[in-house]
């Protein structure tokens, strides 16, 4: 297990210019369809966006894990936050927007500096759903954040948590050495106050990624074995499992291609493809601000570099009717969301 980002091992597919290059050849010169030939076939290129539901927040790339997965290559050696310079001029946003959710997301949001203030200024505004995408971990990590459990419930945030597996062994192959045990005691401490209970209003769902070279199986069935063994041996409860495809950008790029599992992988993508999840892919009613305040389709795009096009690219422009116009960016990489029954950061789509 890496303790170290990619980036600060000084690693080629740290660079965004260079996923995109691999993606973009290889056999997808040669043998496999690129993702725009797939939308040009049922006359859907250029994706357009619908009706925008859901503005996602990165807060910054600084994380307490290195996860082997990790499409974002968070970690503690990144320095990459957003200012609360940044932080005013998305409040500005979301006073307007007519997105309905608000969603924070990292690295580990919550180390952030100014997160609480964020968060206690965002609730004040009234999103209908407001969600914190947190990796568990960080409540256990420093006597800090151990009452983040009870400052979400104050602002009545969704918490919605990385959870590998039910079990040890995954988890801990997957997040690192003690992540398992530290995320059981974690969601013992907001099923505590009343996170994830039957009939609470405070939400709680688990994000599941595989954790090797293949893809997630049904999300129903998989939701309801993780409730089985949690309950069971934690007893543990939490409302939805989402489950979401490893897409190949960043750390898992690169493990894709140091295991020699690349082509095998983007071959079980490509012919996974469905069509029908086009219509609900997570870019179509999103849009991702970066720490540093630019516009891109999805976190996916963000971690490319692949900003929106459109004459408004940075949050201090915004204009939603003319973001609206735009075409969204594509790539091999979406392949993952289109594959199966979908994946977004909702789970699956179809």
């Amino acid at each position: 297990m890496a303790t170290k980002s990619l980036l600060a091992r000084k690693k080629l597919m740290a660079k965004a210019e260079e996923q995109l290059k691999f993606l973009s050849n290889g056999i997808f010169k040669d043998e496999l369809p690129t993702f725009r030939h797939q939308l040009e076939k049922i006359e859907d290129f250029p994706l357009k966006p619908k009706a925008l539901e859901i503005l996602q927040l990165n807060l910054g790339y600084m994380c307490n894990q290195v996860c082997e997965h990790c499409h974002v290559d968070a970690g503690p050696d990144r320095k990459e936050i957003m200012t609360r310079g940044t932080m005013q001029q998305c409040l500005e946003v979301i006073k307007t927007t007519k997105a309905h959710t608000l969603d924070l997301t990292g690295g580990a949001p919550e180390m952030n500096p100014n997160f609480r203030w964020f968060v206690e200024e965002a609730a004040k505004l009234g999103v209908k759903d407001f969600i914190v995408r947190s990796n568990l971990t960080i409540i256990r990590a420093n006597k800090k954040y151990y009452d983040l459990p009870e400052f979400f419930k104050k602002h009545n945030v969704h918490v919605v948590s990385s959870m590998p597996h039910w079990t040890k062994g995954k988890t801990d192959k997957q997040r690192g050495s003690g992540v398992f045990d530290k995320s059981i005691k974690a969601l013992q401490d907001l099923n505590a106050i009343g996170y994830g209970l039957p009939d609470s209003p405070l939400k709680l769902d688990l994000v599941y990624n595989p954790s090797g070279a293949f893809l997630p199986s049904n999300q129903e069935a998989l939701e309801q074995d993780f409730k089985k063994a949690l309950k069971e041996d934690f007893g543990i409860d939490f409302n939805s499992l989402f489950t979401i495809t490893n897409l190949p950008i960043s750390r898992y790029l690169d493990y894709l291609i140091a295991s020699d599992n690349y082509e095998d992988y983007m071959y079980k993508l490509v012919e996974a493809y469905n069509p029908a999840a086009v219509k609900n892919v997570m870019c179509r009613n999103t849009l991702s601000v970066s720490w540093d305040g630019w516009l891109y389709d999805c976190d996916f795009n963000q971690m490319l570099e692949m900003k929106v096009e459109s004459p408004i690219q940075h949050i201090k422009d915004y204009n939603e009717e003319q973001l609206q116009e735009r075409s969204i960016c594509v790539s091999q990489h979406c392949y993952g969301c289109t594959a199966g029954a979908g994946s977004s950061c909702q789970g699956s789509v179809v």
